[in-house]
């Protein structure tokens, strides 16, 4: 038994046809999973995060406590280093996930009085951090940088020139490099521009940008050499690195804030030595493989995949939506240029239906349902991988084309 009140959430959930199961892992042609580059399966990642800990004498299953306490094992320092040479930041600080990362810096940096401004798409770790703050939030249209600017100049306070007034408060601008429920991204140049002009902190989340964007992997804004004007990147290694855990890139000082202030951070017991090296072995194969051969490695086999995959829309003529543009009732898919792609299908009914069928044809396709979207997205989300072979695609498509054109 459990409250009446809980028990008529999950009836209203069943009537609305938007109940959640967990579900079992099956042999499906994957699209579906964020493992993008295929580093979740990798021998040569797996059977060398091993050999690193027995030649570091690491033989340990736990990190025994929090890292202010007994947890901050030697491989936090080495591989924070790794993390910050990469990606061009001048420190990093390591969170147990993506999720503990947004919910330790929104509810933590922000400050009563300070004023958030964030993409009405954001993922849910960053919203959930924000309630958190003490701190005025409004949220923004949709990569809409015209509406952001009148968000600007309606709540922030009078700036002099080049100087912000005595109050003191502090402006932050909140988005993805890539959105996970749409693919697509914001114009980060533009949006860097319009940060700096209004004495704004950017603070944007990499995580379905990891190892999708740059020669190595290194994400949007490396790809845009765009790393002195963000404040904050969050990097995820639970997609594209195949293994878990997650890091916010910045200042000296905003590391020591987080270590001293951030309370997912403090609370929790620290990653074990073996998620570390995991992080470490997947960061040097992504170096590896690109100085290995620039042209044929996963970055860029997963490119063509993308490439290929938008060449195949057009071609069984599905119709394809740049931003804004699809009406109300329209099924089709949202631009991207990312490894995600979504097809707008009206309802959870039909949406789960189309996917089913989908799925009894060999291949791992998820609706995403209402509350999930906004009720009228109801979507397929098709997430491209490295491995995935043209055959597949080609015959995904088709597959979907007759219930969709």
């Amino acid at each position: 038994m459990i409250p009446k009140k809980l028990q008529q959430k999950l009836e209203a959930r069943k009537a609305d046809n938007a109940l959640r199961y967990l579900g079992v892992q099956n042999n499906l042609v994957d699209f579906s999973s964020n493992d993008y580059l295929g580093f979740s399966e990798n021998e040569v990642i797996f059977n060398n995060a091993h050999e690193f800990l027995i030649g570091k004498n690491i033989k340990r299953n736990g990190a025994t406590g929090s890292r202010l306490l007994s947890g901050n094992h030697e491989l936090y320092g080495l591989v924070e280093k790794q993390i910050c040479n990469f990606h061009n930041s001048e420190a990093a600080l390591i969170f147990n996930s993506g999720y503990d990362a947004n919910i330790g810096f929104f509810s933590s940096v922000p400050q009563r009085g300070d004023i958030i401004l964030y993409d009405e798409y954001s993922h849910a770790s960053i919203r959930d951090g924000i309630q958190l703050s003490n701190a005025k939030a409004y949220k923004f249209k949709h990569n809409d940088l015209e509406n952001l600017e009148d968000l600007i100049h309606r709540h922030s306070v009078p700036i002099a020139i080049g100087i912000v007034s005595e109050s003191n408060t502090a402006i932050y601008i909140v988005t993805e490099s890539v959105f996970s429920m749409d693919g697509d991204s914001p114009d980060l140049i533009k949006l860097s521009k319009l940060s700096n002009k209004h004495h704004a902190f950017l603070v944007v989340d990499e995580a379905h940008a990891m190892g999708v964007f740059g020669e190595r992997g290194e994400g949007l804004i490396q790809h845009l050499n765009l790393e002195n004007a963000v404040f904050a990147r969050i990097v995820t290694f639970g997609k594209a690195m195949g293994c878990h855990g997650a890091a916010i890139l910045g200042s000296d000082g905003l590391k020591q804030y987080l270590v001293n202030f951030a309370r997912s951070f403090i609370y929790t017991t620290a990653l074990p030595p073996h998620s570390l090296a995991s992080i470490h072995v997947a960061y040097n194969e992504l170096v590896i493989l690109n100085d290995r051969d620039k042209l044929h490695n996963p970055i860029q086999q997963l490119y063509k995949n993308i490439q290929f995959f938008k060449t195949e829309i057009e071609r069984l003529g599905l119709k394809v939506f740049p931003f804004g543009e699809m009406s109300a009732g329209q099924r089709g898919f949202i631009e991207s240029h990312s490894a995600i792609h979504c097809c707008i299908v009206l309802g959870n009914e039909q949406v789960k239906f189309v996917a089913k069928r989908i799925q009894e044809a060999g291949f791992d396709v998820k609706p995403i349902l209402s509350p999930t979207v906004q009720e009228g997205q109801e979507r397929l989300r098709f997430c491209l991988h490295a491995f995935n072979s043209k055959e597949e695609i080609t015959q995904v498509l088709k597959l979907l084309a007759t219930f969709v054109k």
